[in-house]
Parts: C-alpha cells; sequence; structure tokens
C-alpha cells in the first residue's frame, strides 16, 4: 500500500471525520489519498482557522481535531493553534507537509525545524521516517492528546515518504479505563467536608471536559453546598440552580470573593492551573480538596490539603454516596451574596442607550439564544461580561477561551461547533479586532452552507487594552483603528449583513438572523466606557449591604 493511503487508513481508525487544511505542494500525495476517503476535507482559508476549527473539535467532542499544513509558513502559521489547543486541553492533531528527507535538490528552501518548533507547545511531536512507522506514530499521537490532560499533537510527513510502498498494518485503539481514586481519600474528603462550616464547591475547566454533569447535579441536590465556577467551567451545572453563587471572571474584589473570602473549605472540582486563580489561599483557616485526574500543581496561591486523584465522576459519586448533611454548615452568607449577585446582573440590562452597553448585550443574548444554543466569544473586554452574566444552561454552550485567550478564535470556533452540532443555534461573539483576524473564513462558512451568526461587537479599537491603558493611568493612545463597512464586507463574501442603529433593535435582529438560512454578520457599536462605574463601583456599592 501506498504510504500516504495507509496513513489515511490510519486516521480513519482513530474515528477521524474532518481534516482542516491549507494544503500545498508537499501534502498533494495526501490530498489524492484522501478523495476516496470517508473523512471529510474542509478547505481553510488560513491555517490558523484550520487549527482554531480543529481544536474546538477535539473541545466538544473529545476526540482529537486534526488540521493538515504544508512546510515552512503553513507550519509555522500553526504555532497558534498549538499554543491554544495545549493550554485549552483541547485535542488537537497538526500534520505538516516537509521537502523530501533522503534527498533533496532544493537546499534549505522553505526549511524550518518544524519538530523542533513544535515541541514546546505540543504533547507530542514526531517527524515520520518510514512508511511502515505510520500506524505506531498514529496511534501514539492520538493515545497522547486525548488521554487527561488532553492537549496538541504533530506529525511531520516528508513528501518522499508519503509515496513510498509498505506493507504495515493498523495498530487498532486500546480500551482505556480511566483509574479511581483511593478509597483513604475518599474517606478523608469526607471527613473535612463534614467538619467544615462554610464549605463551597468550584467547577474547573477539566471537570467540564468530561461531562461530570450528571453527578454534579447529584452532589449538590444532596448536600445543598453552593457552588461556583471557572469561565471554562461555565454550564456544567446549569447557572440557574438556586445555589449557583457565580463566575470566577475577576481576579479579586468581585462579588463572589466574598462568599470565597467567607469560606473554609473549597472543594476544587477539576482545576486546571492555566486559568487565572479563582482564588488565593493565603489566608489561615481556609483549606482546599483538589479533585482531579492528576495532582496538583502547587504554587504560592495553590496548595491543596488533600488530594483526591483519579476519575472525577467517580470520586464525586464516592465522596456523595458517603457524605451526610451537617447542622454545622452555614450557608446564609453565600445565600446573601447571592442576593447581590442576582441584582446586579440586572444592572443596565434594559439600557436603551446608544451604542449598546455590555450588560443589555449580553441579557439580549440570553434571552434570544436557546438553553441548548451555542456561543462561541473571540477575546476582549466582553468576554468577562459574558462569564459573569451570561447564565449557562448547559454544559460547553458557551465556548471561551481563558487559557491563552487568543484573539481570531471566535468564528472559526463557532464553525466548528456547527459542525458538530448542525441541529443547534450557533453564535460566534467576536470583537472588531478579533473578528478581523480570521475574518476570511467567512468564505469557509458560506461555502459549507453554514446556518450561523456572527454578532460583531465595534468599538474602533482594542477595548479591552484600551480600558486597561486608562485603569493603569496613561493617556489614550495608539490603541483607535478603522474597520471595513461590514455589511458589505458580509455581503461580499455572500454573507447577510445587518447593522444595529438603536438598542431596541438587537434582540429583534438577532432572533431573526438565528431564524433564518445562511451566515448573518451583524455589525453592533458597543459603548465599555461604563465599565468601572458598573464593574467596580456598583458592586462596591452592593458589597456594603453584604
Amino acid at each position: 500500500m501506498k504510504a500516504s493511503d495507509l496513513f489515511i487508513k490510519a486516521l480513519e481508525a482513530e474515528g477521524v471525520e474532518y481534516i482542516f487544511a491549507v494544503p500545498g505542494e508537499e501534502n498533494l500525495d495526501m490530498l489524492n489519498s484522501l478523495k476516496n476517503s470517508r473523512i471529510k476535507l474542509i478547505l481553510n482559508r488560513h491555517e490558523q482557522g484550520a487549527g482554531f476549527m480543529a481544536a474546538t473539535y477535539g473541545r466538544l467532542t473529545g476526540k482529537a481535531g486534526v488540521c493538515l499544513a504544508t512546510l515552512g509558513p503553513g507550519a509555522t502559521n500553526l504555532v497558534t493553534a498549538a499554543a491554544y489547543a495545549q493550554l485549552g486541553a483541547m485535542p488537537l492533531l497538526m500534520i505538516t507537509g516537509q521537502k523530501p528527507i533522503k534527498s533533496s535538490k532544493q537546499g534549505r528552501f522553505q526549511i524550518v525545524d518544524v519538530v523542533g518548533m513544535m515541541r514546546p507547545l505540543t504533547k507530542y511531536t514526531q517527524q515520520i521516517v518510514s512508511g511502515d512507522n505510520i500506524p505506531s506514530r498514529v496511534r501514539e499521537v492520538f493515545r497522547f492528546i486525548e488521554e487527561e490532560r488532553p492537549g496538541a499533537g504533530h506529525l511531520e510527513f516528508p513528501e518522499d515518504i508519503a509515496v513510498e510502498d509498505t506493507t504495515a498494518a493498523i495498530i487498532p485503539k486500546s480500551r482505556v479505563r480511566r483509574a479511581v481514586a483511593e478509597g483513604k481519600a475518599i474517606k478523608q474528603a469526607v471527613a473535612m467536608v463534614e467538619e467544615a462550616q462554610h464549605p463551597l464547591l468550584l467547577i474547573g475547566a477539566g471537570a467540564n471536559r468530561k461531562m461530570t454533569s450528571k453527578m454534579l447535579n447529584e452532589f449538590i441536590d444532596k448536600t445543598g453546598i453552593p457552588f461556583f465556577s471557572t469561565q471554562m467551567g461555565k454550564g456544567l451545572v446549569d447557572e440557574r440552580h438556586p445555589l449557583f453563587l457565580g463566575n470566577a471572571a475577576l481576579s479579586a474584589n468581585d462579588l463572589l470573593h466574598r462568599a470565597i473570602e467567607s469560606s473554609d473549605l473549597i472543594i476544587n472540582i477539576g482545576h486546571d492551573v492555566v486559568e487565572k486563580p479563582p482564588f488565593f489561599m493565603q489566608r489561615d483557616g481556609f483549606k482546599v480538596i483538589h479533585i482531579n485526574f492528576s495532582s496538583a500543581v502547587v504554587d504560592p496561591v495553590y496548595f491543596p490539603q488533600l488530594e483526591v486523584v483519579g476519575d472525577i465522576a467517580n470520586s464525586i459519586w464516592q465522596i456523595k454516596e458517603g457524605l451526610k448533611k451537617q447542622e454545622n454548615w452555614d450557608f446564609a452568607r453565600f445565600m446573601r451574596i447571592k442576593e447581590h449577585v442576582d441584582a446586579f446582573m440586572k444592572v443596565c440590562v434594559t439600557d436603551a442607550g446608544f451604542p449598546v452597553c455590555p450588560p443589555r448585550l449580553v441579557s439580549d443574548v440570553r434571552k434570544v439564544m436557546p438553553s441548548n444554543g451555542i456561543i462561541a466569544l473571540d477575546n476582549g473586554v466582553y468576554k468577562i461580561w459574558f462569564a459573569r452574566n451570561y447564565l449557562a444552561h448547559q454544559p460547553n454552550t458557551v465556548l471561551l477561551d481563558n487559557a491563552l485567550a487568543s484573539m481570531g478564535a471566535g468564528l472559526p470556533s463557532a464553525m466548528a461547533a456547527r459542525l458538530v452540532y448542525p441541529q443547534r443555534k450557533v453564535m460566534a461573539i467576536c470583537g472588531d479586532g478579533g473578528f478581523m483576524m480570521n475574518s476570511q473564513e467567512l468564505e469557509t462558512a458560506v461555502r459549507l452552507k453554514m446556518n450561523l451568526t456572527v454578532l460583531i461587537l465595534r468599538d474602533d479599537a482594542y477595548g479591552m487594552i484600551k480600558w486597561k491603558q486608562a485603569g493603569m493611568g496613561f493617556e489614550n493612545f495608539g490603541l483607535d483603528y478603522g474597520n471595513p463597512d461590514f455589511v458589505k464586507y458580509a455581503e461580499s463574501y455572500g454573507a447577510h449583513g445587518h447593522r444595529i442603529e438603536k438598542a431596541d433593535d438587537l434582540a429583534p435582529q438577532m432572533e431573526h438572523c438565528l431564524n433564518r438560512p445562511g451566515v448573518h454578520v451583524i455589525d453592533c457599536p458597543v459603548d465599555y466606557s461604563q465599565n468601572d462605574e458598573i464593574l467596580n463601583k456598583e458592586i462596591k456599592r452592593l458589597a456594603r449591604f453584604i
């Protein structure tokens, strides 16, 4: 068998559905082998877009998303996507081409050490040097990148290896059962929770990856312990739950942190060190139980007193079974804080000012999105507003990146969500800066006949950095830019363009777009000038009553 044919068959054996690609001449044998495969080729307009789509596919399915690029500049354009997947714990396989390695007539043209470049950004990177090695290399990279903690992997496939003949056989996937926590650790966890007076439950990114929703719901319903989440832990338990205290979107001084400061024990489910710390442990009388697939990464602000290491869902179930409600548990202060958190969520949601203020924007998006609808956020100051104010009803319905926090991922991520869940409503929410970084993927979405809504939040500046610039006392400088006419820009790709001209038009326009076929782009001016007024002053005002 031709080595490139074997490579495709090995990918098929791993269950690959799509390859997101910007091919080059070094990939042509593989491209030809893909013609007769059940794997669908998605032709992208930029390697970064292909990588973001593949990583998000991995995030949503738990199976590695696959992207393909050529050597040199094609491979270097995947670097941001590699870091995005590695930090965000998304299983991603990048395949890059290479010139012949046994003989070359082009010297060093376009040659960079791609394997060396990928090494610090991936869990696994190898050059394939023989067609006979393909089955083992493919099986090994999938095993590495899909097991906990997931991440990025890379295979370099030189063009002279792709044309080799090989008799190697596919290595089938093996079944893996995750280890469960030791019984003694479970008993110690039960004892610590029962001895605490003010325990709190924290849901992090690791819990969301493996969909431990059922066990967490049972745990909360049985114990009545209030809970909160990190940004990448949103939605694992319905955030309309009466015991949900909020999202740790800000590092400190938020209303939610008043509850954390009043807690004497945090039951930390699926903590991922890449997220900003949702709390700091530097105070007396404060303990943490670390429940995760792996042991804790200890640093000056995180040093748990107990680690329960094993399958998260099983650990939660075992602790739940051993726990009994305690008379000494006191959640009264937590619930008072929740009342103020709920009150804060209503601030400015009916504000008719224009450009639209963030609380009104978030409220309107929540009104028009169904419970299973998916929003994919790019990166900007609006991400904080959505993390805090947008109540997620189901797991993985708020796709945001609180790891690499890269701009440019919002549109490709939404497109991947649309492929995985073709029957669900999907909306990309992007700042104008982030949107323009991968806006060319609009053509891909139109070509694929996607039903997709793209909401562009336009402030004609790098708004997050501008806000921080002002907050640090610097003069406004160097962060304002111009934009194209987004309506005409969308129409030039064959998409539908819409412009918001008053706040009351936003919800009806989004509803219209979500219920019409095709790609819809909405240009919505936003006003971030009240960020400090609402986020800081209003919080301080409410906090006086706690």
